[in-house]
């Protein structure tokens, strides 16, 4: 699975459901935060079990770098947040149920009808700023990677 995207190119807006339902998409953030998305293949399953708190473990020094950070899956908001609840998770899981974003950033698997493992940094411009897209299903992307590229962008003036 390759996404068609590039570093550089606008991200793909999204309107997704996050926690009690409530919408979210990627250009409330615009000129106010970098973006990080985490695509996840499917809630409580056991490589997930590993990624998303993987992310949690660094999400102090994402915040630190004036970061947003979303989980992404096919999966219900009602299953994200029982998901996010039982990792005791501190950023939102949001809900691609109609498959829409994951197609947009092209890690959609329709050979298993949900995405890859992805990791997306968008920069507060809109644009991405780094790709992380596993070949396999059960390869984790690198938090510390995404870190790293945030910490390269200079300031805005």
């Amino acid at each position: 699975m390759i996404s068609t995207l590039e570093v550089g190119q606008l991200a793909p807006e999204f309107r997704l459901k996050g926690p009690g339902g409530q919408w979210v998409t990627l250009s409330e953030y615009r000129g106010k935060k970098n973006v990080v998305l985490v695509f996840f293949p499917l809630a409580f399953s056991p490589v997930c079990s590993h990624q998303l708190p993987e992310v949690q473990a660094h999400l102090a020094e994402l915040t630190a770098l004036d970061c947003a950070v979303f989980g992404v899956s096919v999966d219900s908001h009602y299953a994200n947040e029982a998901f996010a609840r039982s990792l005791s998770l501190q950023f939102p899981l949001l809900s691609d149920i109609k498959r829409q974003a994951m197609t947009a950033y092209g890690v959609f698997d329709d050979q298993r009808g949900y995405s890859g493992r992805a990791t997306f940094a968008v920069g507060k411009d809109g644009r991405i700023v780094l790709m992380d897209v596993s070949a396999d299903i059960d390869e984790i992307p690198s938090i510390e990677q995404v870190i790293e590229t945030l910490r390269r962008i200079p300031p805005a003036s």
